[in-house]
């Protein structure tokens, strides 16, 4: 697409998604192998590779909060620790919630916004800007959701939106790529590696045979 001037209206993201805190699990979210829930935690969260299904755990609810579920398009968002960012929820399993510490989003009926461009968006140094100069705490900061719903959101026409999206999806693909040859390039220089360390090993003295003189 190049670079370019993109008109674009600012909004407020609360104007754009309705926020809820994740459920309020008691303590921990304990693992149980035949739950009927499905427990999305910050571990199951990366900025770059999205939402791991292979490690949400199942559970059980706890505490005494309503459950939220899950759906297609909804978004998440790490609203503590060192990073902030967002995740696109896709074909999530039914009776899927997230946990504490993350921040459910989702897109107000009659909003034309894209949720993978708006995850894309939140993830950008812009807004990423706004939300560390709004984090509060000492030991560890947090983004309260009042603020979060306040902090402005730059907005495109749909079209525009999709060729965003579908441009991060192939730098989302070409990376893939190149760690996975630079991962295939690692492996190769380990095997030459073992294989020459075996050359120079000392080798143990092999005992006389029979016939040998002593």
């Amino acid at each position: 697409m190049g670079v370019m001037k993109l008109d674009a209206s600012f909004l407020k993201l609360g104007s754009l998604v309705g926020v809820k805190a994740g459920y309020p699990f008691r303590g921990g979210v304990d693992a149980v192998a035949e739950g009927t829930v499905w427990a999305v935690q910050m571990k199951d969260l990366d900025p770059l590779l999205g939402l791991s299904w292979n490690t949400v755990l199942r559970c059980e609810l706890g505490g005494r909060g309503n459950a939220d579920w899950l759906r297609n398009d909804d978004l998440v968002l790490v609203s503590r620790g060192t990073r902030f960012f967002a995740v696109q929820v896709v074909n999530p399993p039914e009776r899927t919630v997230c946990g504490p510490h993350l921040f459910h989003l989702r897109i107000k009926p009659g909003v034309t916004v894209q949720s993978g461009f708006l995850a894309w968006q939140l993830n950008q140094g812009p807004f990423q800007r706004q939300l560390k100069r709004s984090a509060e705490g000492s030991s560890q900061l947090s983004v309260r959701r009042p603020v979060l719903e306040s902090l402005q959101v730059a907005i495109p026409s749909i079209e525009v939106q999709r060729r965003i999206v579908a441009l991060a999806e192939l730098v989302r693909h070409e990376r893939s790529i190149h760690e996975r040859l630079v991962q295939n390039r690692e492996r190769e220089m380990r095997a030459i590696a073992e294989a020459l360390g075996e050359q120079g090993s000392p080798r143990s003295p092999q005992p006389p045979s029979k016939a040998d003189p002593e």
